[in-house]
């Protein structure tokens, strides 16, 4: 969950979360971040405060609707997950954003070859640096890390999914993994628990697939399983059309229903987390709900305008959490962390 369940919140236009704990929310517009200083930093040496300051700083410039280290999340834990969200971030940029292009190989190279070095007690990079930390402070799995770097190198060739269980192979790698890092770092290792959380990091990556079906597409990514078009009558050309016919909008309908069907078989780890991490992902749980109402509101027409958060939803948002989930914090808590 630490990036693919904020996959969905990527652009400023869903409505930007101001939860992060003393940091300001970056501006929307205006002149574009500088991806070469996140890739080479500038020179050390990093100690740790500094290291840390720099996940930070990445945190800050970055826009998500998922709130990311917000005050729900405890002081000791805040500092570690922004390390690790600012590994997957980075990586995730390295695959995705066209200012990567013609470096993306080498840049996941360079993270992956980081990776080792941290594990190891000897990275260089800042966030490598935290992240080594972190590795050992919460005593942090690897594999996940590795899995997740390996999900975006599969994002850069496989464009097509011919089966759903192909594309769980794929959310396996990327949403699980987050998933998973993001139990761990709370101290929460339980299998149980790890199945729950699964299926809603799945759920979660499933639901921004199909909130952004038409910027996909534009970038010749379709995430809807070769099958499943088959049997709707859909072809690729339909969906690069960009229009919403009926037949996108039965196979669109289908997809939210699988969607909703993965939240509600994830949704008892709601209800069996500490306080720690309870109410941090309760609102991402909702957010996510949130975005499959909006697919339905719209009759499953996502090409026409894209699905978003307003401030009306968040206002929703806060108030089912604080009824279903709060314990100690009221409607005029939450407005604080998420304005």
């Amino acid at each position: 969950m630490i990036r693919q369940v904020l996959k969905g919140g990527r652009s400023a236009d869903l409505g930007s979360s101001e939860a992060i704990d003393h940091i300001p929310r970056g501006p929307s517009t205006g002149s574009p971040r500088n991806p070469a200083r996140w890739l080479d930093p500038p020179p050390g040496p990093w100690a740790l405060e500094r290291a840390y300051g720099y996940c930070e700083e990445f945190v800050r410039a970055h826009h998500e609707i998922y709130p990311v280290a917000s005050r729900l999340v405890p002081a000791a834990i805040r500092p570690h997950l922004m390390a690790v969200y600012a590994f997957a971030r980075s990586a995730d940029d390295f695959a995705d954003e066209p200012e990567y292009e013609g470096q993306r190989q080498e840049a996941l190279s360079r993270w992956e070859n980081e990776l080792h070095l941290a594990a190891h007690g000897e990275a260089t990079h800042p966030v490598f640096v935290a992240l080594g930390d972190t590795i050992e402070k919460r005593e942090l799995p690897v594999p996940p890390l590795e899995d997740l770097l390996a999900a975006f190198r599969m994002d850069m060739d496989v464009r097509r999914y011919a089966t759903f269980a192909a594309l769980r192979g794929y959310t396996a790698r990327s949403a699980e993994s987050a998933g998973r890092l993001l139990l761990a770092l709370f101290g929460y290792r339980q299998p149980e628990l790890v199945r729950f959380a699964d299926e809603i990091s799945t759920a979660l990556q499933l639901t921004s697939f199909w909130q952004d079906v038409a910027a996909d597409a534009a970038r010749d990514h379709i995430y809807l399983p070769d099958e499943d078009m088959h049997f709707f009558g859909v072809t690729e050309l339909d969906i690069k059309a960009l229009k919403p016919t009926k037949a996108i909008r039965d196979l669109l309908r289908f997809q939210v229903a699988r969607t909703r069907a993965l939240y509600e078989r994830g949704r008892p780890l709601l209800s069996k987390l500490g306080n720690d991490l309870k109410m941090e992902l309760a609102l991402i749980w909702l957010v996510g709900n949130e975005i499959l109402d909006k697919i339905e509101d719209a009759d499953y027409d996502v090409f026409t305008t894209r699905p978003t958060i307003g401030r009306r939803d968040k206002a929703k948002i806060m108030a089912k959490a604080a009824k279903h989930w709060a314990t100690r914090l009221d409607l005029g808590t939450f407005r604080r962390l998420w304005p």
